[in-house]
């Protein structure tokens, strides 16, 4: 079995690689892309308009799919120094 407290301790995991931005930080991002997206969508077309919603959604659904890596990353890397500690 590997050694997860080793390898902890050594730096050949960092838990801190998958962290994510401050709430205020992610909040202020969200807004200057929410601004970003108003700007453009006023200049479009109808069609450009429902093509950039769809686009929309598919980064959506690029981001959940990496959401969900992060987590389940995080969640076996518990595990495994959980059941090291045990060990």
């Amino acid at each position: 079995m590997k050694n997860i407290l080793y390898d902890l301790y050594c730096g050949n995991i960092n838990p801190q690689e998958l962290r994510s931005a401050h709430a205020s930080e992610y909040k202020a991002l969200n807004r200057k892309i929410e601004d970003e997206k108003r700007y453009f969508v006023q200049k479009m077309s109808m069609d450009d308009c429902e093509r950039f919603q769809k686009l929309e959604n598919l980064y959506v659904e690029a981001n959940d799919f990496e959401r969900f890596n992060s987590f389940s990353h995080g969640f076996k890397l518990a595990l495994m120094l959980a059941c090291e500690c045990f060990s």
